[in-house]
């Protein structure tokens, strides 16, 4: 319950300074200038105002620093150069985002979310061959997700969240195929591992090693989730609430550590990849509020852990595949559908598929359809046309 550091607060040498979830409201730019010894400052969840000191900036002992949930405003400086954390989440920070980070190259831990940023999305940190989380949610970028040509393209990365932003056209594509971490499944580390989790109703599950020792705020599994330290088994790619266009790319069915895949409230169109099926890990599932249209691929019955299924607010006709986990979901995994039928719903696919199907009068009288008619209306135009030109 901390409400102030002090101005006489001795740090001589001091290398580690920890004074998180305080009631801190100082404007902390007149404290650390004078300190050039600290390498982790962690001052998360107090008060703190003001700019960012432009000193801390300048520091090139300073590898871990965690400012989120804070009241900082204003632009960043631009002159990072060793830092390995970076966790600047639910400030009120603004402008451009700082390309000095790219000169952080052992950088492991990005989190610039829920602030007020706006730019384009940063193709200058792809070949930071040591970054696994990158958070940009909550911000005003914007624009396409540019193909850049490179061989290197975020090789360890586990957790992707740019969702709530502007971004537009289409799905990262060459991005996605390049997520190698997020290809890997390590058995041991998966079966020895439980979340450490709080969520707003209060529920707390316990962790076994390994694990970041930051922090984190998303959502999983349609609920906002703080992670107190995040389990190095969460591999997360969230694109949701943007205005992504165009089909969902097969090569999403690679990343077979996917623990959760969110590309909700988009504008996606066109069938759900039957690849899918190959997730087996993963535990949520969001494609609702797009725009996609065909059957709900079978394949999607082989992801045994899947727990949280949206597919809501589409264009999905046919029956709704039987087995396994899909027994469990309920009518609101598949409302805003009219043209879906089977278990859960109430509508059976018979009666749906008259609906949608409905007999016509030539075959109600003749006994045939309008395939034929339409097939003999055709080749009869033809002949017509042929025989006027000759007569003629």
């Amino acid at each position: 319950m901390f409400t102030s550091i002090g101005h006489q607060f001795l740090w001589h040498q001091l290398g580690y300074l920890d004074l998180s979830f305080n009631l801190m409201d100082d404007d902390m730019s007149s404290f650390f200038c004078n300190e050039t010894s600290l390498s982790v400052i962690n001052l998360s969840h107090n008060r703190f105002t003001g700019i960012f000191p432009q000193c801390v900036a300048n520091s090139f002992l300073l590898e871990d620093l965690d400012l989120q949930m804070n009241k900082f405003h204003g632009a960043l400086p631009d002159t990072f150069w060793n830092l390995v954390t970076l966790n600047l989440n639910g400030n009120q920070f603004e402008g451009q985002l700082p390309r000095s980070l790219y000169n952080c190259k052992y950088l492991e831990d990005l989190n610039l979310g829920n602030n007020q940023f706006e730019d384009t999305f940063p193709n200058w940190l792809q070949n930071l061959s040591y970054l696994e989380i990158l958070v940009l949610r909550g911000n005003q970028l914007h624009g396409p997700i540019v193909k850049l040509e490179s061989k290197n393209i975020f090789p360890s990365l586990i957790i992707f969240d740019i969702s709530c932003n502007n971004f537009s056209g289409s799905l990262p594509k060459a991005y996605i195929k390049s997520f190698q971490a997020m290809k890997i499944v390590d058995d041991e580390v998966q079966n020895n591992s439980v979340y450490y989790i709080q969520t707003d109703t209060g529920s707390t599950f316990y962790t076994i090693l390994p694990e970041y020792d930051n922090s984190m705020t998303t959502t999983i599994k349609g609920v906002s989730t703080t992670f107190v330290k995040i389990p190095k088994v969460f591999v997360n790619i969230d694109l949701s609430e943007n205005k992504f266009e165009g089909e969902i790319p097969n090569v999403i069915g690679e990343l077979q550590g996917l623990k959760g895949l969110n590309l909700s409230h988009n504008r996606l169109v066109g069938h759900i990849p039957s690849s899918l099926g190959n997730l087996t890990n993963l535990e949520s599932l969001d494609l609702s509020s797009n725009m996609l249209t065909g059957k709900i691929p079978a394949e999607l019955t082989n992801l045994n852990f899947l727990e949280v299924l949206n597919l809501s607010q589409n264009q999905l006709v046919g029956s709704i595949p039987r087995g396994k986990k899909f027994e469990t979901f309920s009518n609101d995994s598949y409302k805003g559908n009219m043209r879906l039928c089977g278990f859960p719903l109430s509508s059976q696919c018979n009666n749906v598929l008259q609906q949608q199907y409905p007999s016509s009068e030539v075959e109600e009288k003749f006994g045939f359809g309008w395939k034929p008619v339409a097939i003999g209306y055709g080749c009869g135009m033809v002949l017509g046309i042929c025989l006027g030109w000759c007569v003629f």
